[in-house]
């Protein structure tokens, strides 16, 4: 390890300019973004920082993403179809990823005779249209094979993250059906982080990598592709 230079490259880290308006920003885009109005308000009123979106044109997102953290498919689909009743149609992945959190809400349930009757009539049909889907299907017909399907190799179905995952999607569509940002400013800044990180490992250049993106800790030794 090169210690001189892990102290250079932490240094050079350390003196970025990053101020606390940016970080700030990053925050309020993020919250607008994803639809979440109330930590938005919230977080205007005691940061200070503006928001370049009305928040009241939020409403309707953020009524689909509350149905959506409640497992209530049918009304997700029903709240969509009324603000735009095109948006499925032209968007059959996603249906069938809202067709598919549905069946993963009857199979958490316990609905299992419902569940397979909704993945017979419903989910297998869509599947036989739309090939490139049929891996995800199979995945989530899986989960009836198992008497608990929450420890089974596909529980992480099963999970909250599964269900933001369709929720972040969605919310996606609908911001692109009004011509408007679809990703947040810090998911870019991370591509940007990964892509970066990944041209200097190809190119043999010791650096300090972040390890790990959540918590933001960064290696103190240098990382070089060998």
């Amino acid at each position: 390890m090169d210690e001189s230079r892990l102290s250079s490259w932490m240094s050079r880290l350390e003196t970025l300019p990053l101020s606390r308006t940016d970080m700030n920003s990053l925050v309020m885009d993020y919250l607008v973004t994803e639809g979440y109005k109330d930590a938005a308000q919230l977080f205007m009123e005691e940061a200070g920082v503006k928001s370049s979106v009305n928040l009241d044109t939020m409403s309707d997102r953020i009524k689909i993403r509350e149905a959506m953290d409640q497992g209530n498919i049918d009304l997700v689909t029903q709240m969509v179809n009324d603000f735009d009743p095109e948006l499925l149609d032209m968007k059959p992945t996603l249906y069938f990823h809202l067709q598919q959190q549905k069946l993963i809400e009857l199979i958490r349930s316990k609905n299992i005779e419902e569940a397979l009757l909704f993945a017979q009539t419903e989910l297998a049909p869509h599947g036989e249209e739309h090939p490139e889907v049929l891996t995800e299907l199979e995945k989530t017909m899986s989960l009836f094979a198992f008497s608990n399907p929450e420890t089974s190799p596909f529980g992480d179905l099963l999970k909250p993250c599964q269900k933001h995952k369709v929720a972040s999607e969605l919310n996606s569509a609908i911001l692109e059906s009004q011509n408007q940002q679809t990703t947040t400013n810090l998911h870019t800044l991370l591509k940007i982080l990964l892509w970066s990180q990944d041209m200097l490992s190809q190119h043999k250049v010791a650096f300090p990598k972040m390890e790990d993106i959540s918590s933001g800790k960064i290696s103190h030794s240098l990382n070089m592709s060998t």
